[in-house]
């Protein structure tokens, strides 16, 4: 088996990179410097290399910024992952579409399932969106894998974020009305291999188990890494602008690759190892 990742340096690229290597699994290597989505040129570069499987994790995953520039977005997650899609239907490779949670507008009281309706609200999710459906119309032999709140080694992402604004600050204020699932980069990416070899295509979603609010999200950081004793200050959507609107209540299950057996822990037992991974 013979895999190139795209976007193999970002938090989920070089998780699954990790992945990949330990369990002997050929990578064809793609720096984003050679293989940038947005030029059609890598129809070709992707194709002549003749990998049996893509994954496809380079994203525009600024939602404030994909609200503040929506062409960019749709250039980079709708039409650089067409390319993409473009390229594998040449070459007769499957095809992993990295999705998110944000597809769905969060007007709901329980999770989403894969079957749930979308309707996202942001340019950001409707530029991933749009991602999946031009993809799927050039290569059917496609896993849509949809995630959320993805953190990892290596990224800024929100656990640091909150860490570092903790200590620099004393104190800090959190939105506790924004509800999502937050995801390890390094348990998604065990769940995309595994996924991949089943060739069960479709749409699935991958996520820690479990969901939460931002806040105690923040909260159980602090807590798991010795700072349970800063101030921390519940507060609204409405008390913290941003360039995007992003959904309120947006958790999303796991159940198509539950029934493959494909499962991921509870997101604070993922936390804790996390933690643990960049401390130590």
């Amino acid at each position: 088996m013979r895999v190139m990742i795209i976007g193999q340096d970002g938090q989920l690229g070089s998780s699954v990179h990790d992945v990949l290597t330990r369990q002997g699994i050929m990578i064809i290597p793609a720096p984003l410097a050679e293989y940038d989505i947005t030029d059609h040129t890598i129809v070709q570069k992707i194709s002549l290399q003749s990998p049996d499987i893509v994954i496809n994790c380079a994203a525009m995953t600024d939602v404030d910024g994909c609200a503040e520039d929506p062409d960019m977005a749709f250039r980079v997650n709708a039409f650089g992952a067409q390319n993409v899609a473009h390229a594998c239907m040449r070459c007769n490779a499957d095809l992993v579409y990295i999705s998110s949670n944000e597809v769905f507008d969060g007007q709901t009281d329980t999770p989403y399932t894969e079957q749930s309706d979308t309707n996202p609200i942001n340019p950001y999710g409707s530029s991933k969106l749009s991602g999946e459906k031009m993809s799927a119309r050039y290569q059917p032999k496609m896993y849509v894998v949809r995630t959320a709140w993805l953190y990892g080694l290596g990224g800024n992402n929100f656990p640091t974020k909150i860490m570092g604004a903790a200590d620099k600050y004393g104190k800090l204020r959190v939105v506790a009305d924004e509800i999502g699932n937050p995801t390890y980069a390094l348990d998604l990416a065990e769940a995309i291999v595994t996924l991949m070899k089943t060739r069960e295509y479709g749409t699935y979603h991958f996520v820690n188990e479990g969901h939460c609010s931002r806040y105690d999200f923040a909260a159980e950081i602090l807590r798991l890494t010795g700072r349970g004793h800063i101030p921390l200050e519940p507060i609204t959507l409405a008390d913290y602008p941003r360039a995007s609107t992003v959904p309120t209540f947006s958790p999303i299950v796991n159940t198509k690759g539950a029934d493959l057996g494909i499962t991921l822990r509870p997101w604070q037992d993922a936390l804790t190892e996390y933690l643990q991974n960049i401390t130590n």
